[in-house]
């Protein structure tokens, strides 16, 4: 079953990032992609984008993402060749629903056409592989159910080319919430001195800071409860997803706040520090990155061409090479 997923450079990789996507992209025939595209449909820093790209990419192969699956989208140009074609596939009116577009556009000015649009070029990035799972986070369930929509459709009415992808959820790591605002989520697109923002390649220090300065609940019970202790709950589901453990059980153990957060900023750099330790090893070999992202590249573009073909071909298109 071949898995799929790509992550936009829109800020500092998080602790939510890496529990709720890079640990779980382990399959050795998947595609994993830095989606530096999508990073470009609002306003944006080519040089801190292009340096987030090269960022992301590098702590993709540090978080032990399978070599040959790791790629940069910008350097396979089927995904935004087929990005149009399903544009001519897709309707107005199911993209003014999207979620991005309804709070960052519609009608705003200056709004971007990509930010309209983009959301056919995130199903491209899916139907181009055949993925059947495509891993990714609540917030973008929207965009999966609109690439089954679209998939559908063109099988209909071009005839059979794309495999409908199904959605593939994880079960606590999409809730990791900021820790001074325990109702949100913890945001990549944070400002970078965010102090509720746990970022990849925060120093230890200040990770342990942050953990310890974490907002929580009133009164002392440590008990795993949403709607009435959202501090406290977040901190039990960071300690859950970090140590593989339940977080309902894992409340009995403690009698107070500051035991949790002790134990929560231990397991929280036991998963961090050994990543850290081989991206620092990986940037000292700019080349060997170099080969690994090449390699994911080329790939990736054998796997897509014929799909991005088949597709022309169905369209009327026929004779045209990508």
């Amino acid at each position: 079953m071949t898995s799929l997923s790509g992550i936009t450079p829109s800020g500092r990789l998080t602790l939510g990032n890496h529990l709720g996507a890079l640990r779980r992209f382990t399959d050795p025939d998947g595609f994993y992609f830095v989606a530096n595209l999508h990073a470009m449909t609002t306003r944006h820093d080519p040089r801190r984008l292009a340096t987030l790209t090269r960022e992301f990419a590098t702590l993709m192969l540090a978080a032990g993402v399978p070599e040959g699956t790791v790629f940069v989208q910008s350097d396979v140009p089927t995904h935004a060749q087929l990005a149009y074609l399903l544009e001519c596939t897709s309707y107005v009116g199911e993209l003014s629903r999207m979620i991005q577009y309804k709070e960052k556009g519609n009608g705003r000015p200056m709004t971007r056409a990509s930010l309209f649009t983009y959301p056919c070029l995130m199903a491209a990035d899916i139907l181009l592989y055949g993925a059947e799972r495509v891993p990714v986070g609540g917030d973008q369930d929207q965009h999966v159910e609109l690439a089954r929509d679209i998939a559908l459709r063109f099988n209909r009415e071009y005839g059979e080319t794309f495999v409908v992808p199904q959605l593939s959820k994880a079960a606590l790591a999409t809730r990791v919430k900021d820790l001074q605002n325990p109702t949100a989520k913890m945001s990549k697109s944070d400002a970078d001195d965010a102090i509720g923002t746990i970022r990849l390649l925060d120093p230890p220090d200040v990770i342990r800071r942050q953990i310890m300065r974490a907002v929580t609940d009133s009164g002392t019970e440590v008990r795993h409860d949403e709607a009435a202790k959202p501090g406290i709950t977040n901190l039990l589901e960071i300690l859950a997803a970090c140590t593989d453990g339940d977080p309902v059980e894992l409340a009995k153990s403690y009698a107070s706040y500051g035991a949790l957060k002790q134990d929560v900023a231990d397991a929280v750099l036991a998963v961090i520090e050994p990543l850290q330790k081989e991206y620092a090893r990986l940037t000292t070999d700019p080349g060997a990155i170099e080969n690994l992202l090449a390699h994911g590249r080329d790939r990736a573009l054998e796997a897509s061409t014929p799909r991005l073909q088949a597709a022309t071909r169905a369209m009327g298109l026929a004779g045209s090479t990508p």
